[in-house]
């Protein structure tokens, strides 16, 4: 009797181990040769799922993106206002060992994607969801049409990429407590708008 193959489940657990991939080594290292030997797949096992390494590229960065946008979605789940936003930029800001690993790959896939429009589709995908999502939260702070909501969404949205990527360059400096100091330094200007009016 042939071996009934999940293949959504078999799509998720190559995925996921070229995330940890990358994470640990890189993205200049990742082959689908080498990636098969570490999954314990056959060298042309990946084929099928993924014919070429940018379909396998695209389909990790896209991975990565919903992992966070689910954790979001939990986290913000009855939130509203300044909370709501506080506990989105927690889930994006690399606090932890899996925020930092995701943060290691959101900046390869960053490189990449100067050069791939199917990566940058993602990542505007990613960061169109992230804004409306912002937007909703500064208009329950600040209440509709603030003058100065487009550009606190921007800023917050800014500084949490800038965040992954200077947590990965400058690791030493970009804590996790330094990054939850520089947080809270946000969010309190964010307060401060809505005790001006």
């Amino acid at each position: 009797m042939p071996k009934i193959v999940d293949h959504d489940q078999r799509r998720r657990e190559i995925v996921e181990v070229t995330w940890r991939f990358i994470a640990r080594e890189g993205i200049e290292k990742l082959n689908l040769r080498d990636l098969a030997a570490a999954a314990g797949y056959s060298n042309g096992a990946f084929k099928p799922y993924f014919p070429t390494r940018d379909a396998l590229l695209v389909a990790t960065f896209r991975y990565v993106a919903e992992a966070t946008d689910k954790r979001i979605a939990r986290k913000c789940q009855g939130q509203t206002g300044i909370a709501a936003i506080e506990a989105f930029a927690r889930e994006v800001l690399p606090l932890d060992e899996l925020r930092r690993n995701e943060a290691r790959i959101a900046v390869h896939f960053w490189h990449l994607a100067l050069g791939d429009r199917a990566l940058a589709a993602v990542n505007a995908g990613t960061m169109d969801r992230w804004r409306t999502l912002v937007d909703q939260w500064l208009e329950q702070l600040l209440g509709p049409d603030h003058p100065t909501a487009p550009v606190a969404r921007d800023s917050m949205i800014n500084f949490l990429m800038g965040a992954q990527t200077s947590s990965v360059l400058d690791e030493a400096v970009n804590t996790a407590d330094a990054l939850e100091a520089q947080l809270q330094y946000r969010l309190e200007a964010l307060r401060s708008l809505r005790a001006a009016e």
